[in-house]
């Protein structure tokens, strides 16, 4: 697949929500300030013909408007709902309508990555009519899934409910049916489990689940704007020195379903190793799985070169469109995938974070690849990652034979001594009190 012709596209005065989609793209890679990261890169991404599913992007200027004034801005509500008309009309699919349903997924996006700080809500749209249509056309255990799924997360990010109380619920299922994994439960066990999702709602906030689409979906995107003041992205914005931008952007997606069996997965990856800079896809794959299972603990993933077993056409357009991205970004791709039922969807990608020893190499090789040139190169590497290198390292984590008492996925570079602790409260109060964390 070649990429498209890129055209240069310029804002309408005033225009604070942008469309991505087949054929067309109201925006481009350059406009992160108004679209924010992702949504600077969906817009390209769908400039250069990638098989993106159509959606909007609400711009940082009208989260900037919502946070002088704590409600939506003017008319913003009418552009989203105009927006979401011309979505459905794309996908044949209609937000609350149970025979022909349409999905959303509710993301943040700043201007500069801030990965986990923001909120995210998936499945959209869903209340027990609409499950009912979804699990019609798609299967009872599909539906279910997805809607106890939503309930748990819309609950917790949009009317800030523990997710720990959700979590009782299917621990506690799982744990009287002699279940491990949440894969094991049943249609029947799911619907159940919808029911009693329904009753924290009464229990912790005294109301109904607000079962409107519409609603749901007003609600979030407040939500989202709301995360941008959140106590942990304002932290972040403090240690990483990030000042000076507008807001979160707000991404309106219809969903695409990595949970419909198994010619269905979902993926995160790497368009070089981003360690050692190894040109070579590096990342994980789920097969009948929603994204938030590869990156949330629930199972274990599989390596991405699994999927090239059973996913062959899938995989082999992936490997293509990642060509595609790395040959028109000159940069090394951090990707989001899910394939539904055999079709690849590409959800966003933004430019990896790496180690200093593989941006090094990743710069040097794609100078010898012809991708870039010496002076691209050595903007490449920042100079934390000429610090990453002078780091005390490990010599052979092998050779320390039964003294390994725990292992896990490194965090930082470097070796590292003293005291463990499990939150970043924790780390910070140790500190005050002049302990030693590590060194």
């Amino acid at each position: 697949m070649a990429p498209a012709a890129h055209h240069d596209v310029l804002p309408q005065q005033g225009q604070r929500v942008f469309h991505f989609g087949k054929g067309r793209s109201d925006g481009n890679k350059t406009m992160k300030d108004l679209l924010g990261g992702k949504g600077a890169n969906l817009a390209e991404m769908a400039s250069i013909g990638l098989s993106v599913p159509p959606g909007f992007t609400v711009s940082t200027e009208a989260c900037q408007q919502y946070q002088a004034q704590k409600a939506m801005p003017a008319g913003l509500w009418d552009e989203i709902v105009a927006a979401l008309t011309w979505v459905e009309g794309n996908m044949g699919a209609v937000l609350g309508d149970p025979n022909r349903p349409l999905l959303l997924s509710v993301r943040s996006g700043a201007a500069v990555s801030m990965p986990g700080m923001m909120d995210t809500v998936l499945n959209l749209g869903l209340n027990d009519v609409v499950v009912a249509g979804l699990a019609q056309r798609s299967g009872q255990r599909f539906a279910y899934d997805s809607y106890r799924r939503f309930l748990d997360m819309f609950g917790n990010v949009v009317l800030d409910i523990p997710h720990s109380l959700f979590e009782e619920k299917i621990e506690a299922m799982k744990a009287t049916k002699g279940l491990r994994n949440d894969t094991e439960l049943t249609a029947r066990d799911l619907k159940e489990l919808v029911e009693q999702y329904k009753n924290v709602y009464l229990e912790a906030k005294g109301e109904q689940f607000p079962s409107d689409p519409k609603k749901q979906l007003h609600l979030s995107v407040l939500a989202v704007f709301n995360s941008w003041d959140s106590a942990r992205a304002k932290k972040y914005r403090s240690i990483n020195q990030i000042t000076g931008l507008k807001g979160t952007a707000v991404n309106v997606q219809c969903m695409v379903f990595g949970n419909m069996g198994d010619t269905s997965g979902t993926g995160v990856l790497f368009t070089r190793n981003p360690s050692t800079g190894e040109k070579k896809l590096y990342g994980e794959f789920l097969v009948n799985a929603q994204g938030e299972d590869v990156v949330a603990g629930i199972r274990t993933p599989q390596d991405l070169d699994a999927m090239k077993e059973c996913m062959p056409e899938p995989y082999a357009e992936l490997v293509e469109n990642c060509k595609i991205l790395e040959s028109h970004y000159k940069e090394m791709m951090d990707i989001e995938f899910t394939v539904q039922e055999n079709r690849l969807w590409m959800l966003q990608c933004r430019t990896g974070k790496r180690t200093g020893k593989g941006a090094v190499k990743i710069a040097v090789d794609m100078v010898n690849e012809g991708l870039i040139d010496s002076r691209s190169a050595i903007k490449m590497v920042e100079p934390r990652h000429l610090e990453q290198l002078l780091h005390p390292q490990f010599d052979n984590p092998s050779s320390y034979g039964d003294k390994v008492i725990a292992t896990g996925l490194p965090a930082s570079p470097g070796a590292a001594v003293g005291q463990i602790v499990f939150t970043a409260d924790d780390a910070e109060a140790w500190h005050a009190q002049g302990n030693l964390l590590f060194w």
